[in-house]
């Protein structure tokens, strides 16, 4: 073994040896090739480079026709070669002419090979370009081959990008030029409008080097630059216990991957294989992106991507870069990034940070969650996004429509800048009035709550003068854990929210995950319709020790004050009960312990599922507040995914038998003396908001952003004719009521601004 571990410090001196020499790049080319094939016992080697517009050219080769270099050309994911850089993974081959893929070209005249071994040349996450060698045998090349062919993969990517070998204008091609105006399209993570400069945000560093000529010396800067990591990692862990949880956490994934002793003895590995230490950390993290290249679970993902975060600061301690790279904002900016951790994110001025646009990026990422909490809007999955965008490109995100503009149109930059000029103006005047009464004209008191999920989203309450919290989502902190958060963890987030709202009421919903909300902690379940499927209440009652840690939590962080706890997503009273019963044994322990607890319990339940309407008489009189989840509830009601963009506008919330329905609930709650609250999207909407005020609901909870255009809205209705209005609308048989209600707003000088 110790004898093949040689081999590749050899061979990647003598390619640097013809990297440093004269001669053109075809020659240099030539030569490496062929050095590659003798190394490597191949008959044949080859260099496909990727040109603008996703073609890989063949730019040498040693045991092909001559002719063929510079003339033959597949597309990505076409062939062989294609099908490497397509998947940016390596493929081994016995029998390549069996391979569905395999595509002849005949100017090469490899026809004669079998054996295929190719690896993506990879710079930057990006492949670009695809090392191949071939033999006539049929044979499987053994894993220390794919291993030093890859190694090799990594000099010719940092020649290539350095233009060391190869000018950038012999990979370009006459049709891709910059300047012209783009649109891109992408995936809606983060709803929202904004616009400003192109910003890279750009991590990695490059390497500097790649072949080591002392192992010694590596090994060393190795072992001193993790210690380091180590060291910065612990300050920041101190210097973060003020900073929100979801941060906290993030770090400690970071700690753990640090001292991790798979991880290191990988790195010392790479460096004995003959690579600098900077570039082993390179080569280590590429072969976990191959490893985790065909897992789907997102959260698994996530978790790479904070390795990968972690590998670049390994990288600024080995080569002395001050491990704050991060641009300074001083204008309004779109961020730029193939990938963007949480950490990354919360170094940014939110002042001058208006959108971030993403190569990847998924809806349950930590950075999604917490962009979505600062009300930073997020288009994600945009193909080839860096290709497309320079350094302080004018761009326009509409995440709502799913597109980006890059260098836009005069008329559509000034038409989307009018539009963000009128929204901000209108955010500041609804924080000028948080101090206002919700109040109608006719003197009717209405409760207006706020939504959150996390403690970034708290300011929020103070700033737009909320009058609580009326569905605090506990499920994100989960959401960021790579484990279920001990008892403790959970008693001081929820302090902290109870400390934050300051003596505002505050609503805690019991964990809510399933579906499209994953936690890693439990088992990933297909199902065909996963909104009905194992999720929120069923599954605590399937994992009661889930909902008795998190009350156990809730009780202890409630000491001295009250608390308000609801069950989402029950069907049926029983299930409810059930939730109550558990409830009652944590109140019972905590008594039994002498521990103070809260001054009252007040419990809740979610109506998302319409047979529970059905059982409002028992319900009322084992609960002391309902709260109508409008989102879950009308995409059942009316049997209508809202995920689907075919059905998007299908049905109207504003429907006659919906407005039916939710005033029989009302009239129920209203009945029995209990409180009832409308939490969701349609209570955000104002035209939305003033049809559920007509039907009776007196409490509405809804998102930070909404609270400022309802308090208006509210402010500027008479109520009791606005009732009597609506009432005659109920028995139309419409499809819906929404432009009745609209010209009434005009006829009545009713404000439904956004």
């Amino acid at each position: 073994m110790s004898q093949f571990i040689s081999k590749p410090r050899i061979l990647l001196r003598r390619l640097h040896g013809i990297m440093a020499g004269g001669g053109s790049a075809d020659t240099r080319l030539k030569m490496l090739v062929k050095v590659i094939a003798q190394n490597m016992v191949a008959e044949v080697c080859s260099l496909y480079l990727v040109r603008a517009g996703s073609v890989l050219e063949l730019f040498a080769t040693e045991g092909l026709k001559e002719e063929a270099v510079h003339v033959t050309r597949l597309n990505i994911g076409q062939g062989l070669v294609g099908h490497v850089a397509e998947r940016g993974m390596p493929l081994n081959l016995s029998d390549a002419p069996s391979h569905p893929r395999f595509a002849y070209r005949p100017e090469t005249g490899e026809d004669l090979f079998h054996s295929f071994l190719g690896v993506p040349v990879i710079h930057k996450g990006a492949v670009r370009g695809v090392l191949t060698i071939q033999n006539v045998a049929t044979r499987r090349y053994l894993q220390e081959e794919i291993e030093v062919l890859q190694t090799i993969s990594m000099v010719i990517a940092e020649l290539v990008s350095s233009e060391a070998l190869i000018s950038a204008d012999e990979l370009a091609e006459d049709s891709a030029e910059l300047g012209t105006n783009v649109t891109m399209g992408g995936m809606r993570l983060v709803d929202g409008v904004a616009a400003g400069v192109a910003v890279f945000h750009n991590p990695k560093v490059e390497i500097t080097s790649t072949v080591a000529f002392s192992a010694a010396e590596e090994h060393q800067k190795l072992e001193k630059a993790l210690a380091t990591l180590r060291l910065q990692l612990s300050d920041m862990m101190d210097r973060t216990e003020s900073l929100v949880a979801e941060t906290r956490d993030v770090l400690e994934a970071f700690s753990m991957f640090a001292h991790d002793r798979g991880w290191h003895n990988k790195l010392k590995e790479a460096v004995e294989s003959g690579l600098t230490a900077e570039a082993a950390v390179v080569r280590v993290h590429q072969q976990n992106q191959e490893r985790m290249k065909g897992i789907r679970d997102p959260y698994i993902k996530e978790r790479l991507q904070d390795l990968e975060d972690l590998s670049n600061r390994l990288i600024r301690i080995i080569q002395g870069v001050e491990d704050d790279i991060h641009e300074t904002l001083s204008e309004d900016s779109i961020l730029i990034a193939r990938t963007l951790s949480a950490t990354d994110l919360l170094d940014y001025d939110v002042q001058y940070l208006k959108g971030i646009l993403l190569e990847e990026g998924s809806p349950t990422s930590h950075t999604t969650i917490i962009a979505r909490a600062m009300d930073i809007p997020v288009l994600g999955r945009i193909r080839n996004l860096e290709d497309h965008v320079q350094p302080r490109d004018v761009v326009v995100l509409d995440s709502q429509s799913s597109h980006a503009y890059v260098r836009p149109t005069e008329d559509i930059f000034e038409s989307y800048q009018q539009a963000i000029i009128t929204h901000d103006r209108q955010v500041a005047e609804y924080a000028s009035e948080k101090d206002l009464p919700v109040v109608t004209k006719d003197g009717q008191d209405i409760a207006l709550l706020m939504n959150a999920g996390l403690l970034v989203d708290l300011p929020t309450l103070h700033k737009m003068g909320a009058q609580g919290i009326g569905l605090y989502r506990t499920e994100f902190h989960f959401m960021v854990k790579d484990e279920l958060p001990r008892v403790t963890e959970q008693t001081s987030i929820y302090k902290q929210v109870l400390a934050e709202a300051a003596g505002k009421p505050v609503v805690f919903r019991t964990l809510d995950v399933g579906g499209d909300k994953e936690v890693p902690f439990l088992p990933k379940v297909k199902e065909e319709n996963p909104a009905m499927g194992w999720r929120a209440i069923r599954i605590a009652l399937d994992r009661p020790a889930l909902l008795r840690y998190q009350l156990r939590a809730l009780l202890t962080a409630s000491a001295g004050h009250p608390l308000n706890v609801m069950f989402p997503m029950i069907a049926e009273i029983v299930e409810l009960r059930r939730c109550k019963s558990i409830l009652r044994k944590e109140i019972d322990r905590l008594e039994k312990l002498g521990k103070e607890g809260p001054t009252v319990v007040n419990v809740g339940c979610m109506l998302e599922v319409p047979s529970l309407a059905w059982q409002m008489d028992l319900l009322v009189q084992e609960v002391d507040f309902v709260s109508i989840g409008s989102n879950d509830l009308m995409q059942f009601f009316f049997a209508c995914d809202r995920g689907n963009p075919q059905l998007a506008n299908r049905y109207d919330l504003l429907a006659p038998p919906v407005l039916n329905f939710l005033k029989s609930v009302v009239e129920k709650c209203h009945s029995a003396n209990v409180p009832v609250t409308l939490c969701g999207e349609m209570g955000g909407r104002p035209i939305e908001a003033m049809a559920l005020v007509a039907l009776g609901m007196r409490r509405l909870s809804v998102s930070p952003n909404a609270v400022g255009p309802v308090r208006r809205m509210l402010r500027t209705v008479d109520l009791k004719h606005l009732e009597k209005y609506v009432a005659d609308l109920m028995d139309t048989g419409l499809h819906s009521i929404r432009d009745s209600l609209i010209n009434y707003a005009k006829d009545h000088d009713i404000s439904l601004t956004k």
